[in-house]
This record gives C-alpha cells, structure tokens and sequence, in this order.
C-alpha cells in the first residue's frame, strides 16, 4: 500500500511533523507567510490529506479541485475558514483541536487586561523612547486598577471560565453573558448572568469568548460601544470580526471608553492604515492567544493524530463534521 501524501501549510511543532512522516509523505510549505490560494490548489490536486493554519481557507475551490482529499485537519479550535459543507458533501473529514488552547488564550486575555488598564504598554514605550525625564511623578501614567472590579465576560464557554476563575483571586465581580444561563457555573464560580445591554452598562472590563456566527459578527458596534462606561476596558481574544474596528477607534480615539486590548483581527495581518494603529489607549497583539511552547505543541500532535486517525480508517479524537461518516465511513478513509 502506498503512503499517503499529505501537504502541510505551514512549518508545525516537530512533534507533529514526526507522528506523521513515520506514515506519509509530506509537503510542507516554507516560510513565514501563509501560502497562496493557487498555491494550495496546486499542491494538493493529488494529496489525499491536508494540515491548515486557521489563516488557509479552504473553500469550495480548493475542495473540488482535491479529488482524493479524505482529510481536512485543522491546526485550530476556529473553523470559520474550512467550507465544512461542502467537504462533508464530498466526504472529507474535518478535524480540529479543542480544548488545548484554554489556559493559554485565558492568561493572553487576562494579561491583555491588566497591561491595557495600568497603560504597561505605554509605560514601556515611554521608558525606551528617551521620554521619561522627570522621574517619579504623582500624575504619570495613571490607569485603572483591576481589584475589585466588575469583569463582564460575554461567552462563559472553555476560556471564558478559565477568565473568570483568574478574576475571582483579584476579588472581581464576575457577570456573564451567554445563549443559554448555567446555573451549574453561576453556583461554582459565583458569576452572575446578564442580559448583553446590561452586561456592557455595569462593567468596568468586557472580555469576548464567542464564536464568529452570522449572530455575532460585528456584535460591538458602535450602539453597543455607547452603552460602555467611559473607564471601561474591552478585551478581544476571540474573532476579529466580532467587533466593528472602525467604530472602536471612533470610541477610543474620542475617549468614549478607557481602552482596548485586541489579539485577534478582522483583517490580518492588520493593515497599515489601520485605525486602531492610531490610538494611543489600545494594545494590539498579533494572534498570539495560543503562542505557548506547550499549547503550540499539543496543538501540532493533536491535529497529526488527527489526520492520522482518519487516514487508519479509526475515529480521530476531535471530528467536528460528524455526519460525514454518513457519506463515507472510515473504512473508505483508510490507507494505512
């Protein structure tokens, strides 16, 4: 039996890399930057696997023109760039990696909070560009403080109770926001529910933990940016898209709300001609939220294992588009 060929988007942890050549030959692209649309089309035409970053889309186009495709495995918990309609309607399988990313995207949002609020980022900036001249100042760089105050969590999903269990050692007031009330976590954690409106009127720090859904695009607008206290904080560790960028520079720029900290755009890389670039009460990451050594390498084995696992013909350990096995068992997967 042949080996499977697979092609890799971008350089993983070697970790993965090494479950997976030990079966298939494999692909990878190099470099830093993602790889083209052409370029996938070109390089998958005759593989019978693919690892993407959340940063490939893998649409329609790319799907049709992979006719021996059996596996999508995604090195993410996101799936808004696969068309997981159509590849189920052609039997592809489509893997992810859930649930490994939580603490590390929970520390990113928590750090993103506290170095928005006591301005740490412009603290550093003023220290290295030769601007702090006078020393210790009663008024230099006031911010706010996080003890004691109301964090409004909008999604009390993985992550967003990974925040809410880091909130509860700074004695915070923790409300949330979600489709569905948990009276389980409300007693566990002691977070109170809120309606949104609410939610965004009583916190003094916001943080966003939903999926990108037609629901939610564009969720914080500029009506929902109003209805912030003027000291309130907004963290985005989630979809970019989830909030209008625009109307939050317009709100930070015109001192509607104290600040923002964002790793995740709608755009990316971020333009140049961003707006967000010219606020000063802002601090912008570049979708760092899973960047640790231990998340990135979970991350690597369990989407390997993953595409592996279809490609034995055996359940992988996180299949999202369940009902593809209604089209195509795994038995007609296996090539190993």
């Amino acid at each position: 039996m042949n080996k499977p060929r697979i092609y890799i988007t971008r350089e993983i942890p070697k970790i993965g890399l090494k479950i997976l050549s030990d079966y298939c030959e494999i692909v990878i692209h190099k470099g830093e930057e993602p790889p083209s649309k052409e370029e996938i089309i070109l390089n998958i035409r005759e593989k019978d696997g693919i690892l993407c970053m959340i940063t490939d889309k893998i649409d329609k186009d790319i799907i049709k023109e992979s006719p021996n495709l059996k596996v999508i495995s995604s090195f993410s918990v996101g799936l808004n760039h696969i068309d997981i309609n159509e590849a189920t309607r052609r039997g592809i399988y489509v893997t992810y990696t859930p649930g490994v990313l939580t603490n590390a995207t929970a520390d990113l949002a928590f750090g993103l909070m506290i170095s928005t609020a006591r301005r740490i980022s412009e603290g550093d900036r003023f220290v290295r560009n030769g601007e702090w001249k006078g020393g210790w100042g009663p008024n230099l760089f006031l911010g706010e403080g996080i003890w004691g105050k109301t964090l409004g969590i909008i999604g009390l999903g993985r992550i967003g109770t990974a925040v809410a269990e880091r909130a509860m050692g700074f004695k915070m007031k923790i409300l949330y926001h979600n489709r569905n009330r948990s009276i389980l976590n409300e007693k566990k954690l002691g977070v109170e529910y809120r309606s949104l409106e609410n939610l965004l009127k009583e916190s003094d720090f916001i943080s966003l933990h939903i999926p990108l859904t037609n629901d939610t695009y564009n969720l914080i607008d500029k009506n929902k940016l109003k209805m912030m206290k003027r000291n309130a904080v907004i963290i985005n560790t989630s979809r970019g898209e989830i909030i209008n960028e625009d109307e939050l520079a317009d709100a930070l720029i015109e001192d509607r709300i104290s600040g923002a900290g964002i790793d995740v755009f709608q755009t990316e890389p971020l333009p140049l001609n961003s707006r967000l670039l010219k606020t000063k009460n802002i601090i912008l990451t570049p979708h760092i939220g899973s960047a640790t050594y231990i998340t990135r390498n979970l991350m690597s084995e369990i989407s390997s294992n993953n595409l592996l696992s279809v490609l034995k013909g055996k359940e992988p350990l996180y299949l999202f588009n369940q009902n593809v096995k209604k089209i195509r068992s795994l038995d007609g997967t296996r090539m190993i």
